[in-house]
């Protein structure tokens, strides 16, 4: 079986694609899918490089994004047949989690496909099958795959955690990255109003395309904080959305209006800040977490871009072969959107 893999830790030397893989064969509640599409996150550059505690069994297959065709099925299995089109929630759950019970498995012990277990950039795959939701004929494997784990991460910060409401106003810190351009789509169909801050002229015209209503040039406008507050009459926003992290956390605080609430969902310019706490309790500020969504999460914001209501950003496809060519793009910031890898 062909497959884009890490063999190690390190540097885009250690991605390739290798042929001689075994087949998985579906166990009890399982499906076999044969992928077609598979989608890159910034996940899979950490996990290249590695971490201290992360041990993963080498060759390590990539992405957490796919779709595909079931090919089999396990013993037990009734909601799909060979040939249903699928697409893939990325969350692995324990099968013994309580947390299945309760609607929220995502803050229980969970495995992120392409992380702690093998991903899903090879001819075959073998999930559980509630990871699995059927695929409209209309809608394209490599839009589907796109999807995935970005779009489930930035409905769950905004909707189920953030509890956004219509008539709010949102600062998104970031536009080209894939929760980004989900969550502008995302606050946009929920009626607020979107502030976006881009890294260049480009980035800020294609936010504006998907829906912000204002964006700030960070080029151009390097303190977009002191900007915020400017154009908000000395107020600020209702909910900003950081995955930035350190470099920008300060002035995400900044930017909040008392009372205001700050969705935090990733740093990838590192995770370590320094607070002014009086920034916090003086003006009665949330910080609120938020990692992945459990399924009922995913259904809900994949069945808005089946309706056509969400579009998922594809800023490159390659073939699979160019795995190291892809994540060489996505560190270097490359493309507006997702990469994506047919196969």
């Amino acid at each position: 079986m062909k497959a884009a893999v890490i063999t190690g830790h390190g540097g885009l030397e250690v991605v390739t694609t290798v042929s001689d893989l075994p087949i998985p064969e579906p166990g009890p509640g399982e499906v076999r899918i044969a992928i077609k599409a598979a989608a890159l996150n910034r996940l899979d550059l950490w996990v290249r490089m590695g971490w201290p505690g992360l041990n993963l069994k080498m060759p390590h297959i990539i992405c957490a994004d796919g779709a595909g065709v079931v090919d089999a099925v396990g013993a037990g299995v009734k909601a799909f047949a060979a040939g249903d089109r699928v697409c893939i929630d990325p969350t692995i759950v324990d099968p013994d989690s309580p947390a299945l019970m309760t609607g929220l498995e995502n803050q229980s012990r969970i495995h992120l496909l392409a992380e702690s277990v093998p991903g899903v950039a090879a001819e075959f795959v073998v999930l559980p099958q509630r990871n699995l939701l059927k695929l409209p004929d209309h809608v394209s494997f490599e839009g589907a795959a796109a999807a995935g784990l970005v779009y489930v991460t930035a409905w769950h910060s905004l909707m189920t955690r953030g509890g956004l409401r219509a008539g709010e106003t949102v600062l998104i810190v970031g536009a080209g990255g894939g929760v980004n351009s989900a969550s502008i789509q995302i606050a946009k169909l929920a009626g607020a109003v979107v502030y976006v801050v881009g890294s260049n002229a480009e980035k800020c015209a294609r936010a504006r395309e998907l829906g912000a209503d204002v964006t700030i040039n960070r080029e151009e406008t390097p303190n977009w904080s002191k900007a915020m507050y400017q154009m908000t009459n000395k107020q600020g926003v209702d909910v900003v959305i950081d995955n930035v992290g350190s470099s920008t956390f300060n002035d995400s605080i900044r930017s909040a209006r008392i009372g205001g609430r700050i969705l935090v969902v990733g740093n990838t310019s590192g995770p370590f800040v320094e607070l002014d706490l009086r920034q916090i309790f003086a003006r009665q500020v949330s910080i609120i977490g938020s990692t992945m969504g459990p399924h009922q999460d995913f259904v809900k914001v994949m069945n808005l871009v089946f309706a056509g209501k969400l579009h998922p950003v594809i800023g490159a496809t390659l073939p699979l072969d160019e795995a190291a060519k892809a994540q060489e793009m996505l560190a270097n910031f490359d493309v507006f959107g997702k990469i994506v890898l047919t196969l």
